[in-house]
């Protein structure tokens, strides 16, 4: 890994938990409920695909990658009689501000959340979002004036960028949505317990996911990953580094280290709430 997949990996660590907070703070489900949506998969999905409209669940399965189709469709295109796009933008990034207030405390206030987020939106501005439908879905939005809000949308630009970036890693190595989830299981660093009943996917599903893999030579007899898994792996990784890299080599190495360090304390007050469940489908370590 060199020195630019290296920041992009650390920086992905600082910003998820900021975004993070959408999917796992109280405040969301409470604001999703109030614009009409029911159950937490339908403010999921509907709340993440807002930013490009009404979009349909092919769109939304095809996007999103790694959930099955399956899962889509029970709450797109659903979601959008009970919620418009435009009220559910609202409603994710109101209660993504109230979940920050109240995770970071007199942090909220502090000059690290001024400059975490001057410098966020500058690593955003100019991003080249070719190729990469949910981070120029919410490239597009228009900017907060709040700066906890506008520190949390630059997180989501970004994360939305890396994730983009992933999708294209794991397709290029040949993964569909399963087989990327079945590989990391099989690598020890989120259980099948926690990755197959949040993205959807059956018993058969997982079971033909593992038997193409063993096939490939990914996976042992076990079900544990080879060590041509294991490097498989290792280059989606990588690759999704490098594709990451780009607000890093952007915004300079100087400016970089600057948000960094601004986004520390923010981060870790984010993760020592616990609000982010320790083992989670995204992989996000429980400590910095």
């Amino acid at each position: 890994m060199n020195g630019s997949e290296s920041t992009a990996r650390s920086m992905w660590r600082l910003l998820e938990p900021l975004h993070a907070v959408t999917y796992f703070a109280p405040e969301t489900a409470e604001a999703f409920r109030s614009v009409g949506t029911r159950g937490f998969w339908m403010g999921y999905f509907g709340g993440r695909a807002a930013p490009m409209g009404e979009a349909g669940a092919s769109v939304v399965a095809a996007t999103f990658f790694n959930f099955s189709p399956t899962m889509v469709v029970r709450s797109v295109p659903d979601v959008w009689s009970f919620a418009t796009p435009a009220q559910l933008l609202a409603a994710r990034s109101t209660a993504a501000t109230w979940a920050l207030r109240r995770l970071l405390g007199p942090l909220a206030h502090s000059p690290q959340v001024a400059a975490a987020a001057a410098l966020g939106r500058r690593a955003v501005d100019g991003l080249v979002t070719a190729g990469r439908p949910l981070a120029a879905a919410n490239a597009s939005l228009p900017w907060p004036a709040d700066e906890v809000t506008a520190l949390w949308q630059a997180a989501t630009v970004l994360r939305e960028h890396r994730g983009d970036g992933h999708v294209a890693a794991l397709v290029v190595e040949g993964l569909d949505g399963c087989q990327a989830h079945v590989s990391l299981a099989a690598m020890g660093a989120v259980p099948r317990t926690v990755l197959q009943p949040n993205r959807g996917w059956t018993d058969q599903q997982w079971d033909d996911a593992e038997r193409t893999l063993a096939q490939r030579g990914w996976l042992d007899r076990d079900g544990r990953a080879t060590d041509e898994g294991i490097a498989g792996r290792a280059a989606i990784e990588a690759a999704t580094d490098r594709l990451a890299s780009d607000p890093w080599e952007q915004l300079g190495a100087s400016d970089t280290t600057a948000l960094a360090q601004a986004l520390a304390p923010l981060t870790r007050a984010v993760l020592t709430s616990g609000v982010i469940p320790d083992v989670n489908p995204m992989g996000l370590p429980a400590e910095l």
